[in-house]
């Protein structure tokens, strides 16, 4: 077995298998390593299509130099004391279950950077040094998850750099942004049968698929209200009810899919 790094021969084998479109695990039982070795090498230096076996040896080595002559950090550990392999394994797999999700490869790369963070926070110039890409892949990558409700940006209060933040109810906004996205499409559907007349076949499909997707959304919003609650990392203060414009998205949208549904 191998020792515990890789070699320039271990990763001329990497990229040889990702040319033949081998697997993650057939690569790893190839050289002999774990899937989640072969996983984590792969996305910290390019991905799939970028991979390059020569320029992620010399990266790897100045990485390694660079843990050396650190001295704020110990041998081997992360911010909090843990394992740096596992924080990027645990990285490298949250970022191919976000791929398999839907998003795309740099957008999930800038995603788990974010959410494995203890601070759920980092600069563009932070995300750079991470993750080796460009400026400009970080700010194409955090305009997409903007506009998908997945992070904020935030004034760094030490300095003028932007901070890109995962909130702790990252989930509850996106899904209830997913809500409004689909709530507008049960309406253009009802739009359309009204259009084309409900009695054609046309018009009845488009009826119910909006009669469906309004129940199913109605339920949906209840479910993600009372959860959010639950979960809720800071729940109101007893006795500060929240007015409906303080309410989360989901209130109004409960409202207005109960009237449409009926």
């Amino acid at each position: 077995m191998p020792g515990d790094r890789l070699t320039l021969q271990d990763r001329q084998q990497i990229a040889a298998g990702l040319r033949e479109d081998l697997t993650y695990a057939s690569i790893g039982r190839r050289i002999g390593r774990p899937t989640s070795t072969v996983t984590r090498e792969v996305m910290r230096h390019g991905g799939p299509r970028g991979y390059r076996a020569e320029a992620a040896n010399r990266a790897a080595e100045r990485h390694a130099r660079q843990r050396r002559t650190t001295a704020t950090r110990s041998p081997g550990t992360a911010s909090g004391g843990r394992d740096l392999r596992v924080v990027d394994e645990v990285d490298a797999q949250s970022v191919e279950l976000m791929i398999q999700a839907g998003l795309p490869r740099m957008m999930a790369r800038v995603f788990a950077a974010l959410f494995t963070t203890d601070s759920g926070s980092l600069t563009a110039a932070e995300l750079v040094r991470r993750l080796h890409v460009s400026p400009a892949s970080v700010s194409k990558a955090i305009g997409y998850l903007e506009g998908q409700a997945l992070v904020t940006r935030e004034r760094d209060p030490r300095s003028r750099a932007e901070r890109y933040a995962v909130n702790d109810d990252v989930a509850y906004r996106s899904i209830m942004a997913g809500v409004r996205a689909q709530t507008r499409i049960a309406e253009a559907c009802r739009d359309a049968a009204e259009k084309l007349g409900p009695a054609t076949p046309a018009g009845a499909r488009l009826e119910n698929t909006g009669q469906f997707l309004l129940h199913v959304l109605d339920d949906l919003v209840r479910s993600v209200e009372h959860w959010h609650e639950v979960y809720s990392a800071h729940p109101p203060t007893p006795g500060n009810d929240r007015d409906s414009t303080q309410k989360s998205p989901g209130a109004h949208l409960s409202t207005g899919l109960n009237d449409r549904a009926t």
